[in-house]
């Protein structure tokens, strides 16, 4: 019982990581994206 408990508890320790490591990679997407369309916006402005 103590096994399948501590099993169990090591695949949601690893689902917390994964999870964690995704939020992280979409949050460095969306920042990107964020800074193209400041720099793309920046360019229009200047050619006004």
């Amino acid at each position: 019982m103590q096994k399948k408990i501590l099993g169990l508890g090591a695949v949601l320790a690893m689902m917390t990581l994964a999870a964690c490591e995704t939020v992280q990679g979409a949050g460095r997407d969306l920042s990107t994206a964020g800074q193209v369309v400041q720099q793309e916006s920046a360019e229009v402005q200047a050619g006004m």
